[in-house]
């Protein structure tokens, strides 16, 4: 019986750790579950923001990562398809957190090489929040993606769809912070 109570133990001591190194994400902008600020909500299309992306950082990323990639989609969008918000691409292997601001659609606070595709706004880089007057509020899936090639062949023209398609393609792990937003 000590025998058996001490396996469990152990058991449940070694799944504590094998979850604690996992893949993960945190911001010191943004909190899991919480309410967006006024930062990262879109400046347009009705709405009054900063239009500000997140700090985000990273860790534990798997074995055999050759580079990264960031999304940010809102699956409560009322289109049938939910709304690309940003995809970015290309982040270097080494890379292990985006600054505030790295969204800038000049590319300027992005490492060299990184590239970022065109959002459901119609052009590059980040636009925040912005879900209809009155709809619940929306959740924002900010995911960094870790992927088993180097270079995604994606240009700033390519939509959502085509960068989730490439990530799916060639992610080894994500992980994924889920803020909310409404208005």
């Amino acid at each position: 019986m000590k025998s058996q109570l001490l396996f469990s133990a152990l058991s449940l001591g070694l799944s504590l750790s094998a979850h604690a190194a996992g893949f993960t994400v945190s911001s010191r902008d943004i909190s899991n579950g919480k309410p967006l600020s006024h930062r990262e909500v879109f400046q347009g299309f009705g709405c009054e923001g900063g239009n500000t992306s997140p700090e985000l950082s990273w860790k534990n990323a798997p074995a055999g990562t050759l580079s990264f990639a960031v999304t940010v989609y809102d699956p409560d969008a009322p289109t049938g398809s939910g709304w690309w918000h940003w995809t970015v691409v290309n982040l270097p292997a080494t890379s292990r957190q985006l600054p505030s601001g790295a969204g800038a659609s000049s590319g300027e606070h992005l490492p060299a090489g990184a590239v970022q595709g065109r959002t459901d706004y119609g052009q590059p880089g980040f636009g925040g929040a912005c879900p209809p007057a009155g709809d619940k509020p929306h959740r924002y899936q900010f995911t960094v993606w870790a992927l088993k090639v180097g270079k995604l062949p994606i240009d700033e023209q390519a939509s959502g769809a085509m960068v989730g398609y490439m990530l799916n393609a060639n992610a080894l792990a994500k992980a994924t912070l889920t803020a909310t937003y409404g208005r």
